[in-house]
């Protein structure tokens, strides 16, 4: 065994049979990842009341901020990007993700820093913090209750909300973004309802139930569409703003739960460029030497190829309200689905669905959540335990 593999385990062809077998399943799982993935729409409900109980009237004493930054790393940081995009291009002040140590040089008293973290003792939420109270900004502060960042809160006298540590960080999405759209909300940065909360909420529970381990994977869109992209080089590309936020995530949860190497982001700078992998050695090229009358179920598939998945929005705002309008949003992706037809790429399609821009995120992100875990089991991988990530943490720490 090579040095450092300690832990590794799983095989390189996927099996099929063993997603419809709900006891190999719960085998290979014994983290319980399904469990907590599925746990999105109680995390919603649970992190909003926590942050009702949360006192963040003093946060909008000193009227509305000149940006709000969110400081995070790994799933804390996609919150940010959440916010930024929930809030949308009529944002009255900038929004800012960061995800290094500290702050930005320009961060002031005129400014609110939004510290995030699932343990609450990652470095960069905690610098973040410290930096906020030594500038005089604006802070406030989400994370594991009895944390260090729940100390550094308190010393800095800011609001904590505290968000129990019941699931691993990158399963911990939905508990995370509701206080910071909630503390958004405060300074009426966002207009987000209790209505869009509960909506959001049922849509989670609703595609949680879809995805469970004993529904069959030709009911199953999660084990369809993990199936689908088993021994590929994914390709992940969002149609708007929002769902570039989706695909990102995406592209988030293939390589840590499975352990996919992943090409993710906006469809529209993939078109100036990154469109050009559908015509290379694994795209065209590959499809190309493929018998294009052959039964593709029963076709031995030679060499790693790309799979598409296009996260399509639809949009629900009018067209003077967004980056970009609907309809040229909606003419790429129909343009990139038919140069993947023309190239033989396959292209699996998952499309939002709902009444208001968190909901609709919520549809992009849950099944696709379900299929990483589903594909880290075809593949007999324990999706909870990523022994890189630990040996990462301890050479770094040195």
């Amino acid at each position: 065994m090579m040095e450092g593999t300690a832990g590794v385990s799983g095989r390189r062809d996927a099996d099929e049979s063993l997603l419809d077998d709900p006891d190999a399943l719960a085998e290979h799982d014994p983290g319980g990842m399904l469990r907590f993935t599925a746990s999105a729409g109680a995390q919603v409900r649970e992190s909003a009341a926590l942050t009702a109980e949360t006192n963040l009237t003093a946060l909008a004493d000193d009227g509305r901020p000149r940006a709000v930054v969110i400081a995070g790393i790994g799933t804390a940081g996609r919150t940010g990007d959440v916010l930024a995009t929930v809030a949308g291009p009529r944002c009255p002040v900038p929004v800012i993700p960061h995800r290094s140590a500290g702050v930005p040089g320009w961060v002031g008293a005129a400014d609110v820093v939004i510290a995030v973290s699932a343990s609450g003792r990652s470095p960069e939420a905690l610098g973040a913090a410290e930096a906020a109270h030594r500038r005089g900004a604006r802070l406030v502060a989400v994370g594991a209750p009895d944390s260090q960042l729940q100390a550094a809160a308190e010393r800095a006298r800011a609001p904590f909300i505290p968000v129990p540590r019941r699931a691993p960080a990158r399963a911990s999405l939905w508990a995370l973004t509701v206080p910071v759209l909630l503390a958004a909300r405060t300074l009426g940065l966002v207009k987000v309802n209790e209505a869009d909360l509960a909506e959001t909420a049922a849509r989670l529970d609703a595609d949680a139930d879809r995805c469970r381990a004993t529904a069959e994977a030709f009911v199953n869109p999660a084990k369809s569409l993990a199936l689908g992209l088993a021994g590929s080089i994914p390709i992940v590309w969002g149609s708007s703003p929002l769902a570039t936020v989706a695909a990102r995530r995406f592209g988030d949860t293939l390589s840590a739960n499975a352990r996919y190497p992943v090409v993710s982001g906006a469809l529209g700078e993939a078109g100036r460029g990154r469109v050009g992998l559908l015509d290379g050695v694994f795209g065209g090229l590959a499809e190309g030497e493929r018998d294009i009358f052959a039964d593709p179920e029963e076709t031995e598939v030679k060499g790693t190829r790309l799979r598409l998945v296009l996260l399509r929005d639809g949009g629900l705002n009018a067209e003077d309200d967004a980056d970009e309008p609907l309809a040229v949003e909606e003419r790429r992706a129909d343009a990139v689905q038919t140069l993947a037809e023309r190239r033989g790429v396959r292209c699996d399609v998952v499309t939002a669905e709902g009444g208001s821009a968190l909901e609709r995120l919520a549809s992009l992100v849950a099944v696709p959540d379900f299929a990483s875990v589903y594909l880290a089991l075809a593949h007999g991988l324990d999706p909870m335990a990523v022994p890189a990530i630990t040996e990462m943490k301890e050479l770094a720490n040195q």
